[in-house]
């Protein structure tokens, strides 16, 4: 049986879960409606563009792009923080919708999905199905969203980035002559900035004249790369739409500093901030930690990273800042720093956790405690328990957004 795959991309996402939860908050204006954006904050050198509404679009402010330089193209341009529960609460919500018509429904990110519409429309069209999904997403949920439609999961991403907001394309393999091959090839799936460049040397402009290129010559100067961007460009793709949680291989979190961090005490608040919120994180998923990393970089924009594989792993705060304060003090070498970075990998289950026998006690007090904290964060709000450290030191107890390293869609050919 061929194939259905629908992709559906939330149209300019956080901007767009921001708008509905104001208007449903009694605001008047339509976020959507005006040049605004989503960014952090200035003051906290967080000044980047997340998200932006199409008014902003207009003045070619681009996701990115620094907001001191969004302001100078629109100064009446209206910025907003990301509130990252408020999107996790929304993707749930679109999730839950896709979920009514197939079980096989992919989370590819926050704000997109795959889903396997084959044998699973009886009464409609796949195209009815499809427009069906998109209005109610629309009506129902208050965002509007694009839904590609095509017989693998590549093909419908790419159909889902054609011509948006609110709007339902194809891409069957019939199609691509005339819809895909005339594109740009930058605008090919894993076309990134380093290989564009190389695509161009060899006078290749389209992804139509990459589909008819020598695969061998793609090879020679791409690698395996160029073979898969050969696959691509000719819309081969056999990869699965994989229902339920993807396979997360690390949990990470990381901040920029509003000042200067050239002492211990305070960069030890700032790696504490961070272990407190990927830990979280890690015992929301039921999940524990082997490897730890640590990561800087000074005021000079120099980068320096160390990581340590821990003997037993752990999901608990203060054995994960232990760690983490030790391959800071490692690394450091005195120099001012302004960012900071806290990732965790090797994941495996909580399920079983081989301790030693004279700790054993000590651990379960920890989780323990880990479990009635995080449980009235969830209840209260994050500020609702905080450590005393932070009392009057600037730095937030929970900073930095979180971060999830997912596996990037690929080909099984």
């Amino acid at each position: 049986m061929k194939r259905t795959i629908l992709h559906v991309d939330v149209n300019s996402a956080y901007l767009s879960w921001e708008a509905v939860y104001a208007l449903q908050h009694g605001a008047r204006v339509d976020l959507r409606t005006i040049p605004s954006v989503v960014g952090g904050d200035e003051k906290s050198r967080h000044g980047i563009v997340l998200a932006k509404s199409i008014p902003a679009k207009k003045f070619n402010i681009k996701t990115g792009e620094v907001l001191w330089s969004a302001r100078m193209k629109c100064p009446n341009l209206v910025v907003l923080p990301p509130s990252y529960s408020l999107y996790i609460q929304c993707s749930n919500a679109l999730v839950n919708l896709l979920k009514e018509y197939s079980p096989l429904v992919e989370r590819y990110s926050i704000d997109e999905c795959f889903m396997d519409l084959t044998g699973h429309c009886r009464n409609k069209s796949f195209e009815e199905t499809a427009w069906e999904i998109k209005e109610r997403c629309r009506e129902e949920l208050g965002f509007t969203v694009n839904v590609g439609i095509s017989s693998n999961k590549l093909l419908a991403k790419m159909a889902s980035e054609f011509e948006k907001p609110d709007k339902m394309h194809t891409l069957y393999p019939h199609e691509i002559p005339k819809k895909l091959w005339p594109l740009p090839v930058r605008e090919l799936f894993l076309a990134g900035p380093r290989t564009i460049p190389v695509l161009y040397k060899l006078n290749i402009f389209t992804i139509g004249q990459l589909a008819h290129a020598s695969p061998a010559l793609l090879k020679q100067h791409l690698k395996s790369h160029g073979i898969t961007l050969w696959k691509y460009a000719n819309g081969i793709d056999n990869s699965p739409v994989t229902p339920g949680e993807r396979i997360i291989k690390g949990i990470g979190n990381s901040t920029t500093t509003p000042f200067d961090v050239d002492n211990k005490k305070e960069a030890f608040l700032y790696l504490l901030s961070l272990t407190e919120t990927v830990a979280m994180r890690l015992r929301d998923k039921g999940m524990m930690a082997r490897v730890v990393a640590v990561t800087i970089r000074d005021t000079q924009l120099s980068f320096f990273s160390h990581q340590r594989k821990l003997a037993v792993p752990s999901n608990n705060t203060d054995y994960l800042y232990n760690e983490a304060k030790r391959l800071f003090t490692e690394m450091w070498q005195g120099n001012p720093l302004r960012h900071f970075g806290v990732h965790l990998s090797e994941l495996t289950g909580n399920e079983f956790c081989q301790t030693s026998l004279f700790d054993n006690d000590f651990v379960l007090r920890r989780q323990s405690l880990d479990k009635s904290i995080d449980t009235i964060r969830l209840s209260h709000g994050s500020g609702a328990v905080i450590r005393g450290a932070f009392l009057h030191s600037g730095i937030p107890p929970l900073c930095g957004g979180v971060h999830e390293s997912f596996p990037n869609m690929r080909s099984l050919l």
